[in-house]
């Protein structure tokens, strides 16, 4: 019997391995195992992330008001978790391939928690940049989405991962609304603390709600072999852009409200709640769609969450309807970020083999912080030598580039080369 080549054996056993997945009693939704694995994990990232993103409307104004601060300063701390985020992702993901999901989670909640204590006991510009950077240390994005992944079949992958992205928006938007009125009551060193509280819950959810994952889905956490596919690559480059936008967007939108348009901090919860909201009209629809052209990718669907995010950009830079055109501009951006923050990682665990799902899910969270970190640093440089509105335009044109540069490759996302694994 002739051996087959080591790529065909690979996108094989990833093929075999979704399909026993997928035996057993026919069935039209997450089965229960499924359901309490999306649902104890979804809680992981939400409150995760809710101590990360109740700092974002307010860092920048906090770090403005202390002694030296910079446009580059004031960057830096909000994107400095980025950079260390980065570069601890594929070492986690790796690790998480040969040593299991659950301690690796563990271990980075731990580091999470340390920085934000030091951020919250900081009082020096460096200090609270310091603190920033621990707190991304504790990498655990590839990790957490690599569980997921082991314990969904392919068919429903979407949906969990749709739900973990519904539920970090909604941490997105309960931080926007309560971040600056938490802020201030217990100032922005009382968020550091309740984020630390929240590392401490996300901690005894991976302890006592999840399953290990199956013994047959350890494997070699192949680095090169996430690299080597250039639709993956495409991803990666499309994460590292929007959250680049993202983090751009809440370094120079809280100053222009506060210094532009004379909005009062304590009333920016308002706008971005309904701006949030709003969006979810545009959000579910494309969830939908591209959950009824599962086989085709949602291809349509992509570009336009794509255009709309770039859209929202646009509308801001051009400054025009004063908070309503603000408004208007982050109902169009958080329409097609929230869809994308589902479908690409989505994508991604499909198409990536399932041994080294943990490597490529690394790279991806790894492009996914260096683009908040470049946001921040970016946004301060060029917010200090062109103002805010070109914050907004720095971040649609890398957008656009990012969506042309994969039609001038002709790169396609929604077809395996092996021909084993189809998207949908």
């Amino acid at each position: 019997m002739t051996s087959q080549p080591a790529n065909i054996r690979r996108f094989g056993f990833a093929g075999q391995r979704e399909r026993l997945l997928t035996d057993g009693a026919q069935d039209y939704g997450l089965n229960s195992l499924e359901r309490r694995v999306t649902a104890v994990l979804a809680g992981v990232y939400g409150v995760r992330m809710l101590g990360l993103f109740l700092l974002l409307p307010v860092l920048a104004l906090y770090a403005a008001d202390l002694p030296g601060a910079t446009p580059l300063l004031i960057g830096l701390a909000v994107g400095a978790y980025g950079i260390t985020q980065a570069t601890l992702q594929v070492p986690f993901g790796i690790l998480s391939d040969r040593i299991g999901r659950k301690p690796v989670i563990i271990f980075g909640l731990l580091i999470f928690i340390a920085g934000s204590v030091i951020a919250a006991r900081s009082d020096t510009m460096m200090v609270l940049i310091a603190g920033r950077a621990l707190q991304g240390a504790g990498a655990i994005s590839a990790a957490v989405t690599a569980w997921l992944a082991d314990h969904t079949r392919v068919e429903y992958r979407t949906r969990s991962m749709a739900v973990v992205g519904v539920t970090i928006g909604g941490s997105f938007m309960l931080s926007l609304m309560l971040g600056p009125v938490l802020a201030n009551l217990w100032g922005v060193a009382g968020l550091f603390w309740l984020a630390a509280i929240l590392g401490v819950v996300a901690m005894l959810l991976v302890g006592f709600g999840v399953p290990a994952a199956p013994r047959q889905l350890a494997g070699t956490g192949n680095l090169a072999d996430g690299l080597a596919d250039r639709r993956l690559r495409l991803l990666y480059g499309g994460v590292f852009v929007l959250h680049l936008a993202l983090t751009g967007l809440f370094v120079a939108l809280p100053l222009m409200l506060r210094e532009e348009l004379g909005f009062a901090v304590d009333q920016h919860w308002k706008l971005y709640l309904t701006s949030l909201l709003l969006s979810l009209l545009g959000t579910v629809p494309m969830i939908v769609l591209a959950e009824r052209h599962r086989r085709t990718g949602g291809a349509g669907v992509l570009t336009a969450a794509v255009l709309l995010v770039a859209g929202g950009q646009l509308v801001l830079y051009t400054g025009l309807g004063g908070l309503t055109g603000v408004g208007v501009g982050l109902i169009l951006f958080f329409a097609g970020f929230n869809f994308l923050e589902a479908r690409m990682p989505a994508l991604l665990s499909i198409l990536a083999a399932a041994e080294n799902r943990g490597a490529a899910l690394g790279i991806y969270a790894t492009s996914q912080f260096l683009g908040a970190f470049a946001g921040g640093v970016l946004a301060g440089v060029v917010m200090g030598s062109g103002g805010t509105g070109m914050v907004y335009a720095v971040g649609a044109g890398l957008l656009a580039a990012w969506g042309l540069l994969g039609k001038i490759l002709n790169i396609r996302l929604f077809e395996a080369n092996s021909g084993v694994l189809k998207i949908g």
